[in-house]
């Protein structure tokens, strides 16, 4: 059993981490503007918080084993997450990634596509920026895990594929996860750390 802070544990991803991470027994500090949903729930220490408050950021996050933040990247720096965490001691920082920054067969980057949407490329643009930031951090063991092309609601089915830098893309012709079955790989990784420094990610 592991003490795991999730950053913004209301949100689509980070509600199924919160999730899965309760199913495995986990001990969890569910962080968020609104903690209101949280209330009551057994397991939980629920903690309300601006994360751009680095102080209090620092204090609740502070005596865990893993952090595991699944904030927007277009509204919040990089450093603002990082520096708390590492200055609270936690040495494991796992980020919920996006599908921008993977690798498409031609090689070309998925944001580069000439079909990809405009209304994400602030936030594709802002993830890949994050995850350049980590790829030059010597201190923290951190791990950034892209979902698909398509990242949305579905059933937890257990099943699913990992690759690396390049998109997944199903016999189908589709690139997709649902959140549930991105959170059993998440956890998978907290358990069983596969990735330290390193990005992956998950798909069918």
């Amino acid at each position: 059993m592991s003490k795991i802070a999730i950053i913004g544990a209301t949100g689509r991803a980070g509600s199924q981490l919160l999730e899965e991470a309760l199913r495995r027994g986990h001990r969890v500090t569910a962080i968020a503007r609104d903690i209101s949903k949280l209330q009551g729930r057994e397991g939980v220490n629920a903690v309300a918080l601006d994360v751009s408050d680095a102080a209090a950021l620092e204090q609740a996050v502070a005596g865990h084993d893993v952090v595991l933040s699944a904030a927007h990247f277009s509204s919040i720096k990089p450093q603002a997450i990082i520096e708390p965490v590492k200055r609270a001691g936690v040495k494991r920082l796992l980020v919920v990634g996006g599908a921008g920054s993977l690798l498409l067969p031609s090689g070309h980057k998925v944001i580069d596509s000439p079909d990809f949407p405009e209304a994400y490329k602030a936030e594709a643009t802002a993830g890949g920026h994050y995850l350049d930031i980590l790829r030059q951090e010597k201190e923290l063991d951190w791990t950034f895990l892209s979902p698909s092309a398509e990242f949305v609601e579905g059933a937890r089915s257990g099943a699913y594929k990992l690759g690396k830098d390049h998109l997944l893309i199903g016999a189908d012709g589709k690139s997709w996860i649902s959140f549930a079955d991105y959170a059993i790989a998440m956890l998978d990784e907290v358990e069983t750390p596969a990735h330290s420094r390193q990005r992956f990610t998950v798909g069918y």
